[in-house]
């Protein structure tokens, strides 16, 4: 078993503990579509509903077994956009005010799996009204500990940006965006509350 890094570094503000960002190596995700598996980071084996390969990318969708707050997900590995797009269906009274949670991530795509590398930021994204990074104290305290170099982590705030900024151009709506780039995403949308 390999030994991860993974420690605190006090941030510029010091106070209570929110002032303090965990510092990891980026998290691994594999997606095993011959085994028809999904191997989180944390090495958990999770069986898949479904994949679906398109051109532009990969579908999963799957239960989340054992987490209080979600119970299931659909996601969207999209290789050019350096973006995992995921719907996460929650449980009642644990829903978030979000419809799509973006991971930022070098993703590799394989003919029997796909890997996704996550690359520390995330976007929360509120169609029609706006979109919120989150975790670049993450990526900062990972480029300042050597976990990542200059070119993963330019690449990544790159890949933030285009986002936001193509996300804005379109009024905050994902559909319209992607499809601008030819990319249509469908979703199995299961019944549950918004």
């Amino acid at each position: 078993m390999t030994t991860t890094r993974s420690h605190l570094l006090p941030m510029a503000r010091q106070g209570d503990s929110s002032d303090f960002v965990d510092v990891h190596p980026p998290k691994i995700e594999t997606f095993d579509v011959a085994a028809m598996a999904n191997v989180d980071p944390k090495g958990f084996v999770r069986q898949v509903d479904e994949y679906r390969i398109e051109p532009f990318g990969l579908y999963l969708a799957r239960p989340v077994i054992g987490h209080p707050d979600m119970v299931y997900r659909e996601s969207w590995l999209l290789p050019e956009l350096d973006l995992q797009i995921t719907d996460w269906y929650f449980s009642p009274g644990h829903e978030l005010d979000q419809d799509f949670y973006l991971d930022v991530g070098l993703i590799r795509a394989g003919d029997r799996s796909w890997r996704l590398v996550d690359l520390y930021l995330d976007i929360v994204l509120r169609e029609g009204r706006d979109a919120e990074i989150l975790d670049t104290d993450e990526l900062l305290g990972a480029l300042g500990e050597g976990l990542i170099d200059r070119r993963t982590a330019q690449r990544a705030l790159e890949a933030t940006y285009r986002t936001v900024d193509q996300l804005a151009a379109h009024g905050y709506d994902l559909a319209a965006w992607l499809s601008d780039l030819g990319i249509h995403l469908t979703w199995r949308r299961l019944s549950r509350p918004r």
